[in-house]
């Protein structure tokens, strides 16, 4: 674990450096957004023969937010800068070491604007249920942030497949699942720019329940029961209430069609703004007409049992599909939307914090039920990523990350003791002997002890550096 506190130096590929900087802060950010004299300069410089609002819309065409991004990068030669090449790394790198999560989750964090950074999320969702991700920032709101959505395939050795994106100064997404699995979230921000920010990942429901008054306990019979002695399974679901029990929309959508069947009975095809065909059957009688728009929640119809259902109680049958029939449940199931609050120190956020008791667990998941990753002994140091709940989300000297209660850390800013070094010892910037020296400790030299870890000493130096010790 490297925490190095080095001021930037001014070299002159740094004075260079911070020139291209400059002209990524506000010219890539003008080249998105802005005047269209640099953005004919960057055209003509890639080729294009005409400057015209044409040209542009074709130059851009087909890209996400943050692909534009990166294609201003390397349209002027950034991507050969440290900064540049560090930006475009930190969002595949995000991608492999993605933070696994449960819904809902709500976490604090740091950019650190002097990085180049990206996070990723990993969370589970099913077909049917709404993916929404939404960021906030502080103190400053005005720059870019790219929001992006992966698939994460089972199949060994496949890459993530970004699936969505949201606008970059809209800072929300908001997807509905097309496949059950691990979707990825990352989120990075332009360069330059950065600081306190906050992401809340909710998945939930992507319909309103379709029987007034009714919840997933009135459900009688589920998707894939089987039918006629195992010939055939159940495609949807059957809600039980009674006769004349308004049958509500359970999205926006289009009517179309209304029809009585053998099967169905009374039947009315919705096809909502997700693209789906909703499927409502066994209605004592409808209510609307085909080519009708409606509202989520406007009845439709009728709870009855007619068609094949003559001989069972009122209920409808609701089923979804979309190249071919899918569980309707995970679209109408009610879950958790609130996620807990941080009760952490959030000044900790992006500092040094230091285990107040041995054998602290550093779990997976922000909870006690999920696996311990190890056991740090008091005084051992952490670099604090980000707060969720009663948690941080911590970096341990051994590189691990994970989470530990927040009730068992104690800000890492005052000496637990000191130490003389006897004879002149390397500062190095993880506890290990092969770890990279980032200064020289004179001997006799009386240093704070900040933290321990196995055989090295978490120390500050005069003039505020940083940096690990071996106690020998």
């Amino acid at each position: 674990m490297k925490y190095d506190d080095r001021p930037l130096r001014r070299s002159p590929s740094t004075q260079r450096n911070k020139r291209h900087a400059i002209l990524i802060h506000g010219g890539v950010k003008s080249y998105l957004v802005g005047p269209r004299a640099w953005l004919c300069g960057l055209v003509l410089l890639l080729g294009v023969a005409a400057c015209s609002r044409e040209s542009l819309r074709e130059f851009f065409a087909g890209y996400t937010p943050h692909e534009r991004y990166e294609r201003a990068l390397l349209a002027a030669g950034l991507d050969q800068t440290a900064l540049g090449s560090d930006w475009l790394a930190a969002a595949s790198t995000a991608l492999e070491s993605a933070v696994e999560i449960s819904s809902p989750y709500r976490e604090e964090s740091y950019l650190d604007p002097r990085k180049a950074m990206a996070t990723a999320y990993r969370v589970s969702a099913r077909r049917g249920q709404r993916i929404e991700a939404t960021f906030e920032s502080e103190p400053d709101t005005s720059y870019q942030v790219f929001i992006d959505l992966f698939f994460l395939s089972e199949r060994p050795g496949a890459t993530p497949r970004r699936i969505a994106s949201a606008d970059s100064l809209e800072r929300k997404l908001d997807y509905l699942a097309r496949r059950d699995g691990d979707y990825l979230i990352r989120i990075q921000p332009e360069l330059l720019r950065g600081g306190r920010y906050s992401i809340t990942v909710v998945v939930g429901p992507s319909l309103q329940f379709p029987v007034s008054g009714r919840d997933a306990t009135a459900i009688g019979s589920w998707y894939g029961d089987r039918r006629d002695a195992g010939r055939r399974r159940h495609e949807g679901l059957d809600i039980f209430a009674r006769r004349g029990t308004p049958v509500l929309a359970a999205a926006d959508g289009v009517v179309r069609s209304t029809r009585n069947n053998r099967l169905g009975g009374n039947v009315i095809w919705l096809r909502d703004r997700f693209g789906q065909t909703h499927y409502y059957a066994h209605l004592d009688s409808q209510v609307v007409r085909g080519g009708q728009q409606v509202t989520a929640g406007d009845t439709i119809g009728f709870v009855g049992n007619t068609g094949n259902a003559r001989t069972t109680p009122p209920h409808l049958h609701f089923g979804l599909y979309s190249s071919g029939s899918f569980d309707p449940y995970p679209a109408l199931q009610q879950l958790p939307t609130t996620p807990a609050s941080f009760s952490g120190v959030s000044s900790l956020i992006g500092g040094l914090a230091r285990v107040t008791r041995d054998g602290a667990r550093i779990r997976a998941l922000p909870t006690t039920r999920s696996t311990t990753l190890a056991e740090l002994p008091r005084h051992a140091p952490l670099r604090v990523e980000a707060g969720t709940g009663a948690w941080y989300r911590v970096l341990t000297p051994d590189g691990t990350v994970g989470y530990v209660a927040a009730s068992l850390t104690e800000p890492a800013d005052s000496p637990i003791r000191s130490t003389l070094v006897a004879e002149g010892a390397l500062l190095l910037t993880e506890p290990a002997a092969t770890a990279v020296a980032v200064g020289v400790v004179a001997a006799g030299s009386e240093v704070p002890v900040l933290g321990a870890y196995e055989e090295f000493l978490f120390v500050q130096v005069p003039g505020g550096k940083v940096g690990w010790l071996a106690s020998y």
